[in-house]
Parts: structure tokens; C-alpha cells; sequence
């Protein structure tokens, strides 16, 4: 495969490309990638393959799951869910999680508040259905219900500010 079927590929399984995420993450946190690689538990060399798209795919499902907690904690703090001194216990908690499967409480009640419901509806859309999955089921709801495909690409695709003045304008009405 090329580099460009890759980061299609990336993208139909991440919803964006990974260095996209990797990016965002290591701006957030201030990181250089070999940083990143140590809190994902992965190596630097195959961060850097999978950055550039010279592969695909994230084989290890705690490192996965640890890149999404990191994602997450971007966004909490981007929104100022999360205080700054909180960060450096943060992210030693995702460095050494290990990826087991666990029954968590939704992120509204951890966190609470508009920008926490907006994150549990991105992170469940996320959980269940791949990038391109979203972008194709919002394409096809297009003509009979278009609120709800708005919804899909908001949540599902787009990034999080967006998402957020959709919940705004839109929560009073349940």
C-alpha cells in the first residue's frame, strides 16, 4: 500500500490520519515523540512508522486505549475541565494502565458539565463505529433525516469545539 492508502486507512479506522492525533497530543503536553512513545508504551520507531503512515494500524489494544486517554485528557484540558497541576498524575496513570477491559461511569458524572457529555457522545460514536463507518451512515441518513447525519458528522468526524456549540445550541430542547 502506499502512504496515501495508508492515511486513508488511518483514517477510516481513527477518523483522522494518526499523526493528527499524535500532534494534537504532543502539543498538549508539551512532548517530543519519543515522550509520546514512553506514555503509550510503544517504541519510538514504530510511533514514528505509524506517524508517517508507513503503517496502518495500532496492534496492541492497551496502546490504543492509552492513546484515546491521552486524546481525551487534550480535549478536558483544552476545555478547562482539567487543571494544569493535574496533567503530570494524569499521565502517569494512562502510562502505567494496562489496557484491561473495565466498566467505567460515564464521563458526566466524572466530570460533569456540557463539554463531559460532549466527550462521552465523541468517545461512545467512536467506540462502536470506525471513521469511515460514521461518514458513510451520515451519508446515507443525508436525504431522510438530516439532523441526525448533521449529528454523526459533528460528533462522529469533526473535531471538538464544534461539537460543543452543537450540544449548546441544542440541549434545552430534551
Amino acid at each position: 500500500m502506499t502512504v496515501e492508502e495508508n492515511i486513508e486507512a488511518q483514517r477510516a479506522a481513527y477518523g483522522e490520519p494518526l499523526s493528527g492525533i499524535f500532534g494534537r497530543v504532543k502539543q498538549a503536553f508539551g512532548m517530543n515523540q519519543s515522550e509520546l512513545a514512553g506514555v503509550l508504551g510503544m517504541s519510538a520507531p514504530m510511533l514514528s512508522q505509524l506517524n508517517s503512515a508507513q503503517r496502518v494500524k495500532i496492534g496492541n489494544p492497551a496502546v490504543l486505549q492509552r492513546l484515546q486517554a491521552l486524546d481525551e485528557l487534550a480535549e478536558q484540558l483544552d476545555q478547562g475541565a482539567v487543571e494544569p497541576a493535574e496533567i503530570p498524575g494524569r499521565l502517569e496513570g494512562i502510562r502505567s494502565s494496562t489496557g484491561r477491559f473495565t466498566r467505567t461511569t460515564s464521563m458526566v458524572s466524572a466530570e460533569g458539565g456540557d463539554a463531559a457529555v460532549v466527550a462521552g457522545v465523541r468517545h461512545l460514536l467512536r467506540a462502536v463505529a470506525s471513521g469511515q463507518q460514521i461518514k458513510e451512515a451520515a451519508d446515507q441518513l443525508e436525504g431522510g433525516a438530516p439532523g441526525l447525519a448533521e449529528v454523526l458528522r459533528t460528533y462522529g468526524l469533526g473535531s471538538v469545539g464544534p461539537a460543543l456549540d452543537h450540544y449548546t445550541r441544542h440541549k434545552d430542547l430534551f
